[in-house]
């Protein structure tokens, strides 16, 4: 089982390494890819060293699977190069999302699609990760009608050059900027570049990406995605119509029932998700679980997950574990 991690010194592929020693995937070639001036720098798995490799010579060892989180413009290139060869890439970023053509998966929800002739299989973005967890096993239900979502973003999920500008600002050390403004003590509503319709990519993500990976246009999703200065885990406030009611009772059971989910919702207590708790974790985290009173059949609730784990490695390492438990590699 040889397995090539594009991208393998990034944030993300620092952490696709690392899970996939925890959950013991069963490599018997670790193949290493990173940016030509990487090349020959070595990284540590399962306590051996080994060597960074270009793409050309990754594609040479013709792994079976290839994990990419190496940004849009490098998958275009070469994931096709890499399938070509019969290898099965499962891209982390967003160049093959909304192609028509490639399964857009998350696990637990819509792995059942992927044929061995899926040869590009497209992660989802973090934030839709996260939110469709939740609203998968409630739609199933109660049948959503549209969805409302405000995103509270770690810098994480721009990369490390944004959380050493946070670093530098609470040090109070002047750096290299990966956003307009400060961050530190800041909000800013901007994640991604924005679009012609004013939105920016994240928003529109997170309006289109629930829809493929449900497989239903039958409900529509509006967001607005901010930038807070916390190092690690996505929070989302979210309002969801239904055009059934339900009982919030069994919404939380619902919840608690959905395999990768944890509901954390008592206000007695003061028990809700946050990101500190999220860290390091696997699991999508929903609390805050309450009807909206302003119109009838709507939910509101919070959901918080790690997004270099679920929202990124583990949830491309768990559909590189469905296509070897199947047989589809």
């Amino acid at each position: 089982m040889k397995i090539a991690v594009v991208g393998a010194t990034g944030m993300v592929g620092e952490v696709m390494l690392q899970l996939l020693a925890e959950r013991n995937f069963p490599v018997t070639q670790l193949i290493p890819v990173a940016s030509q001036k990487s090349i020959g720098r070595e990284v540590t798995f399962r306590g051996k060293q080994y060597p960074i490799v270009s793409m050309e010579d990754a594609i040479a060892l013709r792994p079976a699977i290839a994990i990419f989180s190496a940004g849009g413009g490098t998958s275009l290139d070469w994931a096709p190069r890499f399938a070509e060869v019969g290898t099965t890439v499962i891209d982390n970023s967003s160049a093959w999302r909304m192609d028509p053509d490639k399964k857009l998966i998350v696990p637990e929800i819509n792995a059942a699609v992927l044929t061995k002739d899926d040869k590009i299989i497209a992660n989802p973005n973090c934030s839709t990760i996260q939110l469709v967890m939740a609203l998968a096993p409630l739609h199933q239900k109660y049948v959503m009608k549209r969805v409302v979502v405000s995103t509270y973003q770690s810098v994480s999920g721009t990369g490390v050059k944004a959380v050493q500008q946070l670093e530098n600002e609470i040090a109070g050390v002047k750096g290299e900027m990966a956003y307009p403004y400060p961050i530190h003590k800041n909000a800013l509503p901007q994640c991604d570049v924005f679009e012609g319709n004013g939105y920016t990519k994240e928003e529109m993500k997170l309006a289109r990406e629930p829809q493929k990976i449900l497989d239903d246009r039958t409900f529509s999703v509006t967001a607005t995605a901010v930038r807070i200065p916390t190092a690690g885990g996505h929070s989302e406030a979210v309002n969801v119509e239904f055009h059934h009611d339900f009982d919030l009772a069994e919404v939380r059971l619902i919840l608690h029932n959905t395999s990768g989910v944890i509901v954390q919702d008592n206000p007695d207590t003061h028990t809700y998700p946050m990101p500190i708790y999220a860290h390091q974790k696997d699991d999508v985290f929903v609390g805050r679980i309450r009807r909206d009173e302003s119109q009838p059949n709507t939910l509101n609730m919070w959901i918080v997950s790690d997004n270099l784990r679920k929202g990124a490695a583990t949830n491309a390492i768990q559909i590189a574990e469905y296509l070897l438990k199947e047989g589809l590699v």
